[in-house]
């Protein structure tokens, strides 16, 4: 008569399922086809119990041996490790297999035996946060990274992507084409649009998971780029917009936002030199503005963990669609062994800002400062090369936009505000460069054939 399989008697209250675990590894030994149902999300570590712990260990490393998973090969697998007597003998596991019935509900108990494996991980997560309440040497933003990196990582051990048949993805693929196809709306595109349909023409908006960098001298006009960018997206396109500004302050991106719509010179409205025509506009004018769903952050002291935890609340908490940044050059790890080491910082930075957009699933839009090595090159024309402080942002970018304008840097242009945008490198699609229209009074970009009418707006 086979020894029936007990679980030892020091077992806490901890959540567990000591049936479900003895019912999966029983199933195991019936069937050697069971361990394909369970080995993409079980793992050793899931087992509560020690003594399961050990038998699943080794028939986990069967599996990936690809060697045969029954009672004699776990049994050898045990006894070459000099496990055998820690779990009591072949005479256990023969107790296993004999509880078991059927191998058929495996993936059920398998799930359950992860379920309480959760439970156990969060209340250790819960201890682990409540001893770093106590650390107040550490600065917060790192604290609050390491808080949510911890529920992170449980999320993700639970809930992991799997492989997905072509098909699938070309059902979902065809879905949008067809969409993209038969839409009545000639600016229809995937990503978010931009507003300038040049632009939109050679990018297709931008996409999601992007890092799309806009990179110029200073005073060239980025920021007020990237703002009428945002501006046109959360206008027109009802998107919902995160903006981090370590450079200027929320009141001055405001003022430069409203300047730009009430197309006054930006000192004017400072100044409250404005006609009376102009306050009659600012009513509906600010309601436009204040119905958008544009969301400012000035923090003089961004770090990427502040960076990251802000971004991921205002997800959840009004959806995100695009996040600019002005500009990488400002932005800091937060880590102090970066101290010294700028270029590996700003490596650090860029490839933190590529892998949030895939997490978040948005496009970021980061501003960055070019070296003033593009000064010295006769036609001043700006280069990947010109990427100030790291090599770093052209690779981890998906898209790279540099700003070029004559009338930067010859007074007697014959090209007052016509702005090149140089689309440097496109991943995924073509590059070129296409022109738009500066009113610097207005702080305002427009396509080149509508200088005369606001973009999106």
């Amino acid at each position: 008569m086979p020894v029936k399989a007990t679980p030892p008697a020091s077992i806490s209250t901890q959540p567990h399922s000591t049936d479900a675990e003895r019912t999966v590894l029983g199933a195991l030994l019936m069937d050697p086809d069971a361990i394909i149902k369970v080995s993409d999300f079980l793992k050793p570590e899931d087992f509560y119990d020690p003594m399961y712990r050990i038998i699943f260990q080794a028939m986990y490393d069967l599996h990936m041996e690809h060697e045969v998973i029954d009672f004699v090969t776990v049994s050898n697998k045990l006894s070459n490790d000099k496990k055998i007597q820690e779990i009591g003998g072949s005479s256990f596991l023969a107790g296993l297999a004999a509880d078991v019935p059927t191998s058929s509900h495996i993936y059920q108990y398998g799930q359950i035996v992860k379920t309480k494996a959760v439970h156990r991980r969060i209340i250790s997560a819960g201890e682990k946060i409540k001893g770093l309440g106590f650390e107040e040497a550490r600065s917060v933003p790192e604290l609050l990274d390491e808080v949510e990196k911890t529920i992170f990582q449980i999320t993700n051990m639970f809930l992991k992507d799997k492989f997905v048949h072509i098909r699938t993805i070309l059902d979902q693929r065809y879905e949008k084409f067809a969409e993209m196809h038969e839409s009545k709306d000639e600016e229809a595109m995937k990503g978010v649009p931009s507003g300038y349909q040049a632009l939109d023409n050679k990018l297709s908006g931008f996409q999601p998971s992007d890092l799309i960098v806009i990179a110029a001298r200073p005073s060239m006009g980025k920021t007020s780029l990237a703002l009428n960018i945002a501006q046109n997206a959360a206008i027109k396109h009802h998107k919902s917009i995160g903006i981090f500004s370590l450079e200027m302050s929320k009141e001055q991106l405001v003022d430069r936002l409203f300047a730009s719509m009430l197309g006054v010179d930006s000192w004017k409205l400072q100044r409250g030199k404005l006609e009376d025509s102009d306050f009659q506009n600012m009513g509906p004018i600010m309601d436009e503005l204040s119905k958008s769903n544009i969301f400012i952050d000035d923090s003089v002291a961004s770090s990427l963990p502040e960076l990251r935890a802000k971004a991921r609340r205002l997800q959840m908490e009004h959806g995100l669609d695009l996040l600019v940044i002005d500009y990488l050059q400002l932005m800091s790890t937060g880590n102090m062994s970066y101290a010294g080491n700028r270029v590996q910082e700003i490596s650090e930075i860029s490839r933190s800002l590529k892998q949030l957009g895939r997490e978040l699933h948005v496009p970021i839009l980061a501003l960055s400062q070019l070296s003033r090595a593009v000064e010295n090159r006769p036609g001043n024309i700006p280069q990947l090369s010109d990427l100030r402080e790291s090599g770093s942002i052209e690779q981890d970018a998906d898209v790279v936009l540099m700003m070029y304008r004559e009338d930067y840097y010859e007074e007697d242009s014959d090209r007052p505000g016509l702005t090149d945008l140089y689309i440097r490198k496109h991943r995924n699609g073509p590059t070129g460069r296409i022109e738009l229209m500066f009113k610097k009074e207005q702080m305002r970009f427009y396509d080149v054939d509508k200088v005369h009418k606001p973009t999106g707006v």
